[in-house]
């Protein structure tokens, strides 16, 4: 395997009553990740919980704190968004960002929507299109074309324009990925002509096996991309070393990986969920199992994805390990401008 690209993927995490603290660690430990060399930092974007419930404002405040590092959102659920005015909220990062943002997306019925009730929904939800059309509506906002008619003008006292996306980011269109966990959504990740990323769930469709399954789901999206389109595919994992680390923080290690391996045993409820064993071990081991992983033989993307609610301290010795001693036995190396 030749590992191209490393990444990391950040839980965002604080306390309720603390959110500034936990956020500002959060932007503390993108510019720690960039200063070590990482290519890319994604944040989860999660609602209802303390978590970023706006990765594009919150982004925007990452890329007043970095230079170089790919931001990218992981993922915006499209059921909480109308494309037009996220298009123009993503836009606007991309301008602030110098054109390093890369847009994760998922779709479908909004996570919890039931909750929120009225204040989400403006009609009966029943009736409302969740599905991947949304995702072709953001692409068609995020590509810019002049609206109405040919003579249709908008403006101010001063000055009148075209009307248009503004501001318009050139090439961001081409910087969307979808978070695939299904057969269906990598088919359309794939005809959409998007990026893929992949995590540590997926669906038990054809197969009880996780990799296998995640093997069906980028063979789908392969299959079904647009011929003469490469696009990139990134592979995440949950990544625990634990090389050096006192007793204490050893015994945390060992029950935060005990509570999480029984949902790695066998499909979770009715939609049949797979989570992918945490890898956790020395160096040593890491290396192996990344070495082995049947999904990490086919891509040149790799997402560290960090654990929910670790102590700053494991999620800044986690990436430093990463980099410095496993990444680069895997085939990467440094941007030349962090090297």
């Amino acid at each position: 395997m030749q590992l191209r690209h490393l990444a990391f993927l950040t839980p965002g995490s604080y306390l309720p009553e603390q959110p500034r603290a936990g956020l500002d660690a959060t932007l503390a430990l993108i510019a720690f990740a960039e200063q070590l060399g990482y290519d890319g930092a994604w944040v989860r974007h999660r609602h209802l919980e303390p978590g970023i419930s706006s990765a594009a404002v919150f982004l925007a405040a990452a890329s007043q704190h970095t230079t170089r590092i790919e931001l990218g959102s992981a993922v915006i659920q499209l059921g909480y968004e109308t494309p037009f005015r996220l298009a123009e909220d993503l836009s606007l990062l991309d301008a602030l960002a110098g054109g390093r943002l890369q847009v994760g997306v998922s779709t479908g019925a909004p996570p919890h929507g039931e909750l929120v009730g009225p204040l989400l929904y403006d009609s009966d939800p029943a009736h409302i299109d969740f599905s991947h059309g949304r995702v072709a509506r953001l692409l068609e906002a995020l590509r810019g074309e002049p609206l109405g008619a040919a003579d249709a003008e908008v403006g101010n006292a001063a000055t009148r324009y075209r009307p248009r996306l503004q501001p318009h980011a050139p090439g961001l269109v081409d910087r969307v990925w979808y978070g695939a966990g299904s057969l269906q959504s990598a088919r359309s990740a794939g005809e959409q002509g998007l990026h893929l990323l992949l995590g540590n769930v997926n669906r038990a469709e054809l197969s009880d096996d996780f990799f296998v399954a995640q093997l069906q789901h980028l063979q789908a999206y392969r299959a079904a991309l647009p011929l003469g389109s490469p696009r990139r595919v990134a592979v995440g994992r949950v990544l625990v070393p634990t090389d050096g680390v006192d007793a204490a923080t050893r015994r945390r290690i060992d029950v935060f990986s005990a509570q999480r391996h029984a949902r790695t045993l066998a499909p979770q409820g009715p939609r049949r969920t797979m989570f992918a064993p945490d890898v956790v071990g020395s160096t040593a081991q890491i290396i192996a199992r990344l070495q082995a992983d049947p999904l990490l033989q086919q891509v040149d993307e790799l997402r560290v994805e960090l654990p929910y609610e670790l102590p700053e301290q494991d999620y800044r010795r986690i990436l430093t390990t990463v980099i410095e001693d496993i990444a680069p036995a895997l085939g990467w190396r440094a941007p030349a401008q962090a090297a």
